[in-house]
């Protein structure tokens, strides 16, 4: 991260280093960041990212589950019992199929684990898992590039709500049929009528198309915001020294960063909840005919 002339980086070289990808191309090697999309490679660093903490999720799930007792829980298993009573209500509340739950209701609750526990990586110090990847990615091959925050990735925000445009797409036919949704494509909102068939495909394609664009964009504009604002909170401590001037902005770091810690905390569990919830809505709305 050091520029040519032995010093530090800039600010803008900071936060440019912090945004790129270790990226990899399908011949799985080291390639360049080009842009916020590019279908030729993958964003390695996400991929990985996001496979850990899917598989500390479903184990934390699990081990409450083979430790459940009838007597006086421990706490985290109360823990547990709390989100799943939570999501469960969400879910009965709006899919009135019960036989569709028993699938959706745990869905639902391991979309809110995993993405909490993907937005959480934005808790720790920016630097710490970047610093650590720094000495040890070029030694192994790899570029330093390393972003810790699955859910400031739009690929990957993008592959979970479209994760979700696939199940309501199953459900859409298991519901109503082939032959029903079908129909349902060309017959609504504006009618059952063949003058219109075509302005009501079109509306249905942009209906689809806007919320599963808007489902993924929610969640990775409010993270790599999240993450950015970390970001410029670090640099305020990349400056220390005894002048007022360095005080002051080691102060300024500490005060700022414990703050918006605290609030992230907040808005990492909001941001998940409204993931899970718009996934239960969208769900549902794959039960209901127009």
């Amino acid at each position: 991260m050091s520029s040519e002339q032995g010093h530090g980086p800039s600010a803008s070289e900071y936060i440019q280093h912090h945004l790129h990808h270790l990226q990899k191309n399908f011949n799985f090697e080291n390639v360049e960041q080009h842009g916020i999309v590019d279908f030729s490679v993958f964003n390695f660093d996400s991929l990985v990212y996001s496979i850990l903490l899917g598989v500390i999720g479903c184990f934390l799930l699990w081990r409450a589950a083979s430790k459940a007792t009838s007597g006086v829980p421990g706490r985290f298993q109360a823990a547990v019992e709390i989100m799943v009573e939570m999501v469960e209500n969400q879910a009965k509340g709006i899919i009135h199929n019960a036989q569709s739950r028993k699938l959706i209701s745990p869905l639902a609750l391991t979309v809110f684990v995993w993405i909490f526990l993907m937005n959480a990586m934005d808790m720790l110090p920016v630097d710490f898992l970047p610093l650590i990847w720094h000495s040890a990615g070029p030694a192994l091959g790899f570029n330093d590039y390393m972003r810790v925050v699955p859910t400031a990735d739009l690929s990957t925000t993008l592959g979970l709500s479209c994760s979700v445009l696939l199940i309501c797409l199953f459900y859409n036919i298991k519901i109503k049929g082939l032959g029903g949704w079908a129909h349902e494509l060309i017959a609504a909102p504006f009618g059952d009528h063949w003058a219109v068939y075509p302005i009501n495909f079109l509306m249905q394609m942009i209906e689809y198309l806007a919320k599963t664009v808007s489902h993924g964009m929610r969640l990775f504009g409010n993270m790599f915001a999240g993450e950015l604002v970390f970001m410029l909170i670090a640099l305020m401590g990349g400056y220390m020294s005894l002048s007022a001037t360095g005080i002051g902005l080691t102060i300024g770091h500490l005060v700022a960063g414990t703050v918006w810690t605290l609030f992230h905390i907040l808005v990492i569990t909001l941001q998940a909840f409204i993931f899970m919830m718009l996934t239960l809505i969208y769900t549902g709305q794959a039960h209901d005919a127009h």
